[in-house]
């Protein structure tokens, strides 16, 4: 029966790991790179490009995002030669979501003032499930085209 023991721990302890790590992978893991706001020509409206970058297991959506730079931000996403309105935008597992010219983009409505080149906007990125981020979005040239395309 002494010998059965040490086998027996051993079960215990793999199984207890095993339950421990396998769930640690099905979560959103984000991070946001390449943000900026080109800078609006008129004082009233402007948009935002970034990247969220998902390198967790699991899915999560882009709900909302708020800035004291604007009474309102909203999401878009381009379809054809149109833009239209969305409530939310989906971050894939193990993949990223765009924000560029002619694609994705967020929309700074009712700007406070006009966001000139070099300054910084603060913007938070809330989602479904992870904790919200905030970034420092720095506005560009009105033309600027960064060579990532976005």
């Amino acid at each position: 029966m002494n010998r059965l023991a040490p086998t027996a721990l051993l079960i215990t302890g793999t199984l207890a790991l095993t339950g421990c790590g396998g769930s640690g992978d099905a979560r959103p893991e984000l991070s946001v790179s390449s943000a900026y706001m080109p800078q609006p020509i008129t004082g009233d409206m402007a948009a935002g490009f970034f990247t969220v970058v998902n390198k967790g297991g699991a899915k999560d959506e882009l709900t909302s995002v708020t800035s004291g730079a604007s009474t309102s931000v909203t999401l878009h996403r381009t379809v054809g030669q149109s833009m239209e309105q969305v409530t939310s935008l989906d971050v894939p597992a193990h993949g990223q979501l765009v924000f560029k010219s002619g694609g994705n983009h967020l929309m700074f409505e009712n700007l406070k003032r006009k966001p000139v080149q070099g300054e910084k906007v603060t913007v938070e990125l809330h989602f479904a499930t992870s904790d919200p981020i905030t970034i420092e979005m720095p506005v560009k040239s009105a033309t600027y085209n960064p060579a990532t395309g976005h």
